[in-house]
């Protein structure tokens, strides 16, 4: 089966990658000729991964995933959310986001956040969505190298390392994006297997 990852981050694709089944011929959207930045104007994470998907779907002809992931701080009614990537401006600077967080955060002593994956499936004209969310807190200062966007900052429910400091196989079986795939994971091997 050959489905494309429309996404042009190399993290994403690289940590969606470690978890698909062999038989399963992963394509980036450079792989099918698709050089444009996909639209994120939704004003939910579900429509945004729907956004992409389709656009995908119906412009390429091909099976396709796409996801939207948010991080949703309680303090802040749920805040950066569906405008996680571009928190501090459009050129989605990952450190300027995590900063503007830690200041907008500065004087809260509720702490309470959680990741939010959406992803879309569509195969055939069928549109499945699979969603992952982890509930963790964000601390008062980065925490580690490894992961990517506010993962030095993230701490998950119960655990004594931030995603930051993780190894990438640790943090993919309790990911809100390794949950979301393990769903789609079981949905492709019980009906394309």
């Amino acid at each position: 089966m050959r489905i494309c990852l429309a996404s042009n981050n190399p993290h994403k694709i690289k940590e969606i990658n470690s978890l698909i089944p062999s038989g399963i011929s992963i394509l980036s959207l450079e792989d099918i000729g698709c050089s444009e930045d996909l639209e994120e104007t939704q004003e939910t994470i579900e429509g945004n991964s729907l956004q992409k998907a389709q656009y995908v779907y119906d412009n390429f002809n091909i099976a396709c995933i796409a996801d939207d992931t948010g991080l949703e701080v309680e303090a802040l009614n749920g805040a950066p959310g569906v405008y996680s990537a571009r928190y501090a401006g459009p050129e989605r600077n990952s450190q300027n986001n995590t900063k503007l967080l830690l200041e907008n955060l500065m004087d809260q002593e509720n702490r309470s956040a959680r990741f939010k994956t959406v992803i879309t499936f569509i195969q055939n004209e069928k549109v499945i969505q699979f969603e992952g969310i982890v509930n963790g807190s964000i601390i008062s200062a980065p925490r580690g190298d490894q992961g990517f966007g506010y993962d030095p900052v993230f701490l998950p429910k119960g655990y004594e390392q931030t995603f930051g400091e993780m190894e990438e196989i640790e943090k993919n079986t309790i990911s809100h994006r390794g949950i979301a795939t393990q769903k789609l994971i079981h949905h492709i091997r019980d009906n394309y297997e």
